[in-house]
């Protein structure tokens, strides 16, 4: 597909890979043969930038040869062997070689591109203790700025103040740094990154022991998280001298403290570990990060000092595919373990904030309507939970049902299930002889026998729950617990003031309905409560989303949430790349469509039901998009604006105006949607 929607550079993603060649002993020209063979290899897929382990054209367990002039030599003829190769290939190549500069040697990493050297960093940290003597050899290039070094003829910038800049692609800011220098209390790279590069990279040998692979790993996620950037980390493999130490050659690419790609490690085998490194996500995050400025300005502002060296890079903007898992669900992992952990703290997170707010609002009950949707659902069984933490009776939540025009006996009958199978104090309001008086006192036509439907008729229904829930309250004292999840606060699907938008206290409010569902199946799995109560859970969990407020049609079909507003799949996928990430929505359309387009293809959370596992095309994508988008910033925030307090669940943001998120009641999503529709085919 030639539309540039399909590319993965109209998106601020960059391909990059961690490269593990089968290297030598000392043999430079089989070591040039085995960089340009996975350079070749890069190129063919779509690599943007190769990172090469430490010395992978000099050889790094040498010892003492590095200092024969023969071995130098050497070293410049395998250099000036890949730069030739590199003229006719994509990839912006980091390799690593020992160089003679002013009678020292360097340990260094350079910069190769369309056939010619952007610049050469020498590496700042040399370790010599236990097995290494690297100071026996190379020389520092600690505080060396502003220098060039001499390559074939060619005065080429030489310094650790590099970083390496495409002029046409955007977010292609590179720098470079060798082994040692992010096992120091202060890498490098952290001033690169200050100085404005979005990808940092390290060129390492890093013989293998006992856990050490931990470590690095613990190291790339803990950099790319505090430097708020991509790490690529290519270690040494087979065919190093194995002497005194041996190798693994592990490839690693992060994102923001987040693994994304890692190389099989012991390979016999060449290896390129490919990962599509999103450079916009990057940038937004250290938008929303004001420590990341105030540490830029606190260590001397670097990106005055450092030299960004520009290239040409040519993007070509055709579909190349995604080199990058997508999560369908981004509040749920898929990893089961993962998934768990995520549960328990989410569930915890309410539980806790629940019991602080009723020991400080000196509340004897909690007030809650029960509508046997899995919204009451989740918070009557935290409100549960949280009596028993607090050793106060269940009997003090107070649950009403409250049955309307539309109430199934379904989920009536599973809120009655729900209350008793709890323990809590059960109660039944028949809301319809007040809601045909409100709308016969304001002359709607239901009123008259006429089958009007509209917002009027729902919200009255809405309305009065609600306001009998509140003067509930008053009279038992107690509180009256919100049910509405972060789903439906980004969407503006609650009724406004006197309806589910107000609450005493929100416990929902900072949980998606996707989450939600793996909340209750966490709950049955971990035998959270006892048998009754996990059978009325699976049995809410298996039932269609729906308000319950307009009658069923005459062929019995009952008002569907999802058929009106969308997918909650969709809608909390759209959610997370907006709130927490800001991302244009032609970007968060190409992301969905890479998750959602093929239902065989990619993870899925163990535990979600094989119907829910579907798929969504572009159009439908689209569709809903726009749908969501208009929600969201045109006709939603005021219900946000004033929205009763709620703790805040997960890192993907919460919608509080006194948290996560501000913005104006009265705003509009023109931008938005006309930039949906003018990038998106």
């Amino acid at each position: 597909m030639t539309h540039p929607f399909y590319a993965i550079h109209s998106h601020g993603l960059i391909r990059v890979a961690a490269a593990t060649p089968r290297a030598s002993v000392g043999d430079t020209a089989a070591n040039a043969e085995a960089t340009i063979a996975l350079a070749r290899e890069a190129d063919a897929k779509g690599v943007d930038l190769v990172v090469f382990p430490e010395l992978n054209l000099t050889s790094y367990a040498i010892d003492d040869l590095h200092l024969q002039t023969a071995q130098q030599r050497a070293t410049l003829a395998a250099i000036a062997t890949v730069v030739e190769a590199s003229a006719t290939l994509r990839p912006v190549l980091l390799v690593g070689a020992a160089l003679v500069r002013n009678g020292r040697l360097y340990n260094c990493a350079l910069a190769i591109a369309r056939g010619r050297v952007l610049g050469v960093v020498p590496k700042t940290f040399l370790p010599n203790y236990r097995e290494f003597y690297e100071k026996r050899w190379f020389a520092s290039g600690a505080g060396l700025t502003g220098l060039t070094i001499d390559l074939d003829g060619e005065e080429v910038p030489f310094g650790t103040d590099l970083i390496f800049a495409a002029r046409d692609l955007p977010g292609f800011v590179v720098h470079a740094e060798i082994c040692e220098d992010y096992w120091a209390p202060t890498p490098p790279s952290t001033a690169g990154a200050l100085a404005g590069a979005l990808i940092c990279c390290n060129l390492s040998a890093s013989n293998i022991v006992i856990g050490k692979a931990r470590e690095r790993a613990m190291l790339a996620a803990s950099q790319s998280a505090r430097a708020a950037c991509a790490y690529i980390y290519s270690a040494a493999g087979p065919g190093e001298s194995t002497t005194e130490v041996a190798w693994d050659g592990q490839g690693l690419i992060h994102e923001l403290g987040e693994q994304i790609a890692e190389s099989e490690r012991f390979s016999t085998e060449p290896e390129l570990v490919i990962a599509d490194i999103d450079c916009e996500r990057i940038t937004q995050e250290r938008l929303r990060n004001g420590t990341f400025n105030d540490a830029a300005i606190f260590a001397g502002n670097p990106e005055t000092r450092f030299r960004r060296i520009a290239f040409d890079h040519a993007p070509v903007l055709t579909d190349g595919g995604l080199e990058r898992a997508i999560r369908r669900f981004p509040f749920v992992p898929n990893d089961p373990a993962r998934r768990d952990d995520d549960c328990y703290e989410a569930f915890n997170i309410q539980v806790e904030a629940l019991s602080k707010r009723l020991v400080s609002a000196h509340a004897e009950t909690i007030v809650i309507g029960v509508s046997g949707g899995l919204d009451s659902t989740h918070a009557l069984i935290v409100a549960a939970k949280a009596m028993d933490r607090l050793g106060r009776p269940r009997a003090n939540i107070l649950g009403f049902t409250m049955p309307g025009f539309a109430t199934g006996e379904g989920t009536k009958a599973n809120a009655w299930a729900l209350m008793r199978a709890l323990g809590i104090t059960a109660e039944e309001i028949d809301i319809k002889p007040a809601a045909r008086r409100m709308l016969e006192d304001i002359g709607h036509p239901f009123s008259e026998g006429e089958p009007v439907y509209d917002i009027t008729f729902e919200n009255v229904q809405a309305g009065l729950r609600t306001d009998y829930l509140f003067r509930l309250a008053n009279q038992r004292r107690g509180i009256v617990l919100g049910t509405g999840d972060l789903s439906e606060m980004a969407l503006g699907w609650c009724t406004y003031g006197v309806g589910d938008q107000m609450s005493h206290y929100a416990v929902n409010s900072g949980v998606p309905k996707t989450l939600i569902q793996f909340l209750i199946r966490w709950c049955i799995r971990t035998d959270q409560y006892d048998a009754a109560t996990d059978a009325i859970l699976s049995t809410i969990l298996a039932q269609e989303i729906s308000p319950e407020l307009v009658p069923a049609s005459a062929d019995g079909a009952l008002q569907s949430t999802e058929s009106m507003i969308g997918p909650y799949a969709l809608n909390d996928f759209f959610a997370h790349y907006v709130i927490r990430h800001g991302l244009a929505p032609s970007k968060i359309a190409f992301l969905a469509w890479h998750a959602w387009r093929d239902a065989s293809v990619g993870a899925w959370p163990e535990d979600l039901p094989a119907d829910a596992r579907v798929a969504y095309d572009l159009p439908t994508i689209r569709h809903w998009l726009e749908k969501f988008l208009f929600r969201f910033f045109t006709t939603s925030q005021f219900k946000r604006s004033a929205m009763p307090n709620g703790p805040k669940v997960s890192a993907g943001g919460a919608l509080s105006p006194r948290g996560d998120w501000r913005a104006p009641s009265d705003g509009i999503a023109t931008a938005w949607i006309e930039e949906l529709r003018s990038s998106v085919p």
